[in-house]
């Protein structure tokens, strides 16, 4: 199902990430997850006592015998999946990311990594994705995790990728950790030649002037501010979106990079430990010259208040990234 997203209202805390007109699919990965439950019996779901805003409640309704609410328990409930996954289910658990990552990070690492086992952490509010404050903005999750050895970190762009990312998810030997879009999530990737790949970069769109390397939901941004240049100023943009963020597609990347376009990176991240800086490593290690202009979010715990306003203010917004384009276009030697 899909549905026309409205003008979002500047007073909500929580909006959804589509913008005007974009349509949306209603909680993708709980009907994602509760498909593929019906065709193999091993997948169970967990929660942190975050059913409805994770959608696992889809799930839940759907098989209600393989649903375990655990509680406010996030390291209790990493080691449960672990365990579960030792004896030959396929869990999915899901909470919020600060608390997937802040609290748990031990469980994952020694439970579900160390020994290989397919703990899939489904983490929502990602990044810059609710207006409520450091407390639940997970702004440096990525940078956490990637040091983390044989953790697969999927950063979906919209449900089209949602969609695709759980059953590759439960199909791979080791864990995994997605930045879920929950709720009403944009649906774009649909009208361009894409196909989710794990572990590979995809060129979404091609353009001869500009090139912006992309996760999550900033290719959507980044897709719909190249319409926008290429009608309102005849620059054509290319996007090249990173579902997966470990591992890393270095080979696809540094090529699309290796040429004289204005280059950026574009992440619904801190610019420390995350996508930009998985690029920059990319392009030293190979042997090229090339800057990248960031957008991404400050080295900083950020402001508490309405989510599309705190959008624009540190800069993730469509209007901003076209901005930064123009900018870079007219200043290629600046990183402002």
């Amino acid at each position: 199902m899909t549905t026309t997203s409205p003008v979002k209202r500047s007073a909500a805390m929580i909006a959804s990430i589509a913008d005007p007109g974009v349509p949306t699919t209603p909680a993708p990965f709980g009907h994602a997850l509760a498909d593929l439950a019906a065709r193999d019996d091993r997948i169970v779901g967990l929660t942190a006592d975050l059913s409805k805003y994770t959608d696992m409640h889809v799930f839940a309704a759907a098989h209600p015998d393989r649903y375990f609410e655990m509680g406010m328990a996030e390291q209790l409930m990493v080691g449960a999946a672990a365990g579960m996954a030792a004896v030959g289910l396929i869990p999915f658990a899901t909470t919020y990311s600060v608390f997937a990552t802040r609290r748990a990070y031990d469980f994952l690492c020694l439970d579900a990594a160390e020994p290989g086992l397919n703990v899939n952490v489904v983490a929502a509010l990602p990044g810059l994705t609710t207006g409520y404050g450091p407390s639940h903005q997970a702004t440096e999750d990525v940078a956490i995790l990637r040091g983390m050895p044989d953790l697969t970190i999927f950063d979906p762009a919209d449900a089209v990728d949602v969609e695709a990312i759980v059953p590759a998810a439960a199909a791979l030997d080791g864990p995994t950790y997605t930045r879920l879009l929950r709720g009403q999530v944009p649906r774009i990737l649909d009208r361009y030649d894409y196909t989710f790949e794990v572990g590979k970069a995809k060129v979404v769109r091609p353009g001869d002037d500009v090139v912006i390397v992309s996760s999550g939901l900033m290719t959507m941004r980044a897709l719909l501010a190249a319409e926008k240049l290429s009608e309102e100023h005849g620059v054509e943009t290319s996007v090249v979106h990173c579902a997966t963020l470990k591992p890393f597609d270095e080979e696809t990347v540094v090529a699309q990079l290796d040429t004289d376009r204005l280059a950026l990176t574009a992440e619904n991240h801190t610019v420390v430990g995350g996508l930009f800086e998985a690029v920059a490593g990319a392009l030293v290690k190979r042997g090229v010259g090339k800057r990248v202009h960031p957008i991404g979010l400050p080295d900083a715990f950020l402001d508490a208040g309405a989510l599309p306003t705190l959008h624009e203010k540190y800069g993730l917004s469509t209007d901003a990234v076209v901005a930064r384009v123009l900018n870079g276009l007219r200043r290629p030697h600046s990183y402002s």
